[in-house]
């Protein structure tokens, strides 16, 4: 597993407020990438995500345990299949898997593992973004950076 983060998500009480604050008092451009139910903020290499913290909560597998998801970091994969060989390899060295490996709503593969503190780690294959040579996670890919090996939304 390189060692990475392709995304940071956020798990907020109130995603339009938390949207304004990023846009206005931080000065960072929504993507275009951002949907209802979820913002994103390209930075430098990888990605902030604004996400309803009952629904990541949800999304990780934790909501019929009662847990409360308030941050998740994720691991970008560029195949699909990777999500489910790496969280197996995850979970032969003692990972908790709390979501196994399935296809999303939009239009991904993803899974959940936490660490040991519980801190949640997305292990995440992304139609709409491309991963460069170094492996840092793009919408769409930065003049002069190459997609490792291929175009993963041709996957």
């Amino acid at each position: 597993m390189q060692a990475r983060i392709s995304f940071i998500t956020l798990g907020v009480s109130d995603l339009e407020r938390a949207r304004r604050f990023y846009c206005e008092v931080m000065g960072w451009p929504l993507s275009p990438k951002s949907q209802v139910g979820v913002a994103f903020f390209q930075l430098n290499g990888f990605v902030l995500a604004l996400f309803p913290a009952d629904a990541l909560a949800q999304d990780a597998g934790l909501a019929g345990e009662g847990g409360h998801a308030r941050i998740a970091l994720a691991y970008n994969v560029a195949v699909r299949g990777e999500v489910d060989s790496l969280l197996q390899e995850l979970a032969s060295r003692g990972a908790t898997i709390t979501k196994p490996a399935e296809d999303t709503f939009w239009g991904g593969r993803n899974g959940y593992f936490s660490d040991p503190d519980g801190y949640l780690w997305e292990v995440a294959w992304n139609p709409g973004g491309y991963l460069d040579a170094e492996g840092d996670f793009w919408f769409e890919a930065p003049a002069g950076k190459i997609a490792r090996g291929h175009d993963i939304a041709a996957e």
